[in-house]
């Protein structure tokens, strides 16, 4: 029987990639958003969004026909690559991220929208680069915002249950995260002690999210007011 601190250790493993694979993406998302009008735009932005509203265990399943074994991409990744994602840590990792990343991505968005425009006209005047502009004025504005967001997908990925169960499966010591062990031990006779232990720690790590995220927030309007 897989520990329960290995199943901690597994769900910090699988939140922290989770949160490190969607930071550069989510960033981008976010700043892009905000600073840029184009066509399909509101498409872009409903796609990346709609985890949010989706049942997760509807993301599950599309996360299995195209990265499962038989699904699109996951053939090619199989057969070309020789990776393996679904049912392997590496699937709830990916379920993770997917359910996880519209919470940074609206996080950066409103850290971005903030950054007042002025500082990065008055940048540009200078002929400084766009590249220059996101990196020296854009981001270090908005890093507590974007830190912000970080720390809420971080959140999201630890409690994710439905699409991982999908698409990784609840395989002891391979994929049981946090969640997915509370329901196996919810199931089994005389397991309810070992699950209060890791809902007990669940709210532990949710509380410390939630106050290290408020922290962050607070850091980042102190920034903006003094903009």
């Amino acid at each position: 029987m897989n520990s329960q601190f290995d199943i901690i250790l597994l769900s910090l493993k699988v939140a922290c990639v989770a949160t490190l694979f969607i930071l550069p993406f989510g960033t981008y998302l976010g700043w892009l958003f905000s600073r840029k009008h184009f066509r399909g735009k509101s498409l872009l932005d409903g796609l990346v969004n709609i985890p949010l509203v989706l049942p997760p265990v509807v993301t599950g399943y599309f996360l299995l026909i195209f990265l499962g074994p038989a699904g699109y991409l996951g053939r090619f990744l199989k057969s070309w690559l020789g990776i393996e994602i679904a049912f392997t840590w590496k699937a709830a990792v990916a379920a993770s991220a997917v359910v996880s990343l519209p919470l940074l991505v609206r996080a950066v968005r409103v850290a971005v929208d903030s950054v007042d425009y002025k500082l990065e006209d008055a940048a540009r005047m200078l002929r400084a680069s766009e590249w220059n502009v996101f990196f020296r004025i854009t981001l270090p504005l908005s890093a507590n915002g974007i830190i912000a967001g970080a720390v809420l997908a971080f959140a999201r990925a630890l409690g994710e249950f439905g699409a991982t169960i999908i698409f990784a499966s609840n395989i002891p010591g391979k994929t049981q995260t946090i969640p997915l062990a509370i329901f196996t031990y919810l199931n089994q006779p005389g397991g309810e002690a070992k699950a209060r232990i890791l809902v007990l720690i669940s709210i532990v790590f949710s509380y410390l999210s939630v106050v290290a995220n408020e922290l962050m927030l607070r850091r980042f309007r102190r920034v903006e007011v003094s903009q």
